[in-house]
């Protein structure tokens, strides 16, 4: 038998039970299998082929290890929902599986955000390493059960850019009356900083930028910001993103749908969000660097927050985080067991990861 067959079989042999009784004996395994057909809404323009690209990853992945069984149409922000909306759609079972950011619906609970990223929190590794191995995605998915959905990571935008202004942001005090495009608890910071706040999706940016209904946007980094054209209408590039150090993207699935299908089916997705994931992180490490450079090429003004406004919007962040414990118990526990990890990770980071960076990216 060759390796690929031979892999097929062993990890889908829990389907067997599914077989009709006169399948031939030579048939791939996967074969006798249950045929399902999802629908996934992502939150993303297809246009953005790092983010909406992995979910394309996720479906390709699970196509080809259930031999087009188990396959997932993926559908762009707009197309069967807003982009905004996927949450709802998911949890009403409009749609099956959606790919989204968690932070867009912390209005349904806070605690929702820790699923994304928390402001001055993880970068990607500790991210990952906090929902996978850290015991935060058991914590989380505590959450998502109370809307009838379970979450997978699926990828990672490493820390992201301040974003593109209008005018250049020299200080804490210049954030005062900025009209800003920022989601999630970032833009629940920058209102505790004067910043007038609105979420907006990925397709709407541009044209709320260039006609003046913002001031500033944030987004992702120079990869994606490139391809929406912020350089054209904003000329300043702020940095770094400290709301947004190392944001998970998500896979949300319907909790009844993901219950109905086989054992096999149900680690072959989780595969392949986790193979999604890998994906969209290494394509932005790759991409980023010569988007970069075209940026600067193009007379853009590339500097970073001053520190008094970073440490203006950290103690912000601390009273935020604060205030939401001290009014859900389930919360401050979260919290608290996000802290501890955050802290120890941290204290790890700041030895050797410091010191080598310190060196190695001064240039």
């Amino acid at each position: 038998m060759k390796r690929r067959a031979f892999l097929r079989a062993s990890v889908l042999g829990g389907l067997g039970s599914c077989a009709p009784a006169a399948a031939p004996t030579d048939a791939p395994a996967i074969a006798t299998g249950l045929r399902v057909r999802w629908r996934l809404a992502s939150s993303f323009p297809r246009s953005l082929d790092t983010i909406y690209g992995a979910a394309e990853v996720m479906s390709e992945r699970v196509k080809a290890m259930t031999d087009g069984q188990f396959d997932i149409r993926v559908y762009q922000a707009g197309e069967l929902v807003p982009a905004l909306q996927v949450m709802d759609a998911v949890q009403q079972g409009t749609v099956q599986i959606g790919q989204t950011a968690s932070y867009y619906y912390i209005g349904k609970n806070p605690a929702l955000a820790f699923d994304t990223c928390v402001p001055f929190g993880l970068t990607a590794r500790q991210q990952s390493a906090w929902l996978l191995e850290g015991g935060g995605l058991a914590l989380v998915n505590k959450r998502f059960a109370d809307f009838g959905i379970v979450s997978f990571p699926g990828g990672n935008t490493g820390v992201q850019m301040g974003g593109w202004f209008k005018r250049p942001v020299a200080s804490l005090a210049s954030l005062k009356g900025l009209k800003m495009r920022i989601p999630g608890m970032g833009g629940a910071v920058m209102e505790r900083l004067g910043v007038a706040t609105q979420t907006l999706a990925g397709g709407e940016i541009y044209t709320a930028l260039e006609r003046g209904a913002i001031d500033a946007t944030d987004w992702v980094g120079p990869y994606d910001d490139e391809k929406l054209g912020f350089h054209k209408v904003a000329n300043h590039y702020h940095y770094p993103g400290w709301w947004e150090p190392g944001p998970s993207l998500s896979f949300y699935v319907n909790q009844a749908r993901y219950d109905a299908l086989p054992a096999a089916y149900r680690e072959i997705l989780a595969s392949a969000c986790h193979q999604a994931g890998i994906a969209m992180q290494t394509r932005y490490d790759a991409k980023n660097p010569p988007a970069m450079e075209r940026i600067r090429d193009a007379g853009v003004q590339v500097t970073p927050f001053s520190d008094d406004l970073l440490d203006g919007a950290k103690e912000a962040s601390e009273a935020m985080l604060a205030d939401e414990a001290s009014k859900d118990p389930e919360y401050r526990a979260l919290l608290d067991h996000w802290r501890a990890f955050r802290d120890s990770s941290h204290a790890w980071f700041s030895t050797a990861e410091l010191a080598y960076a310190r060196h190695a990216f001064r240039a």
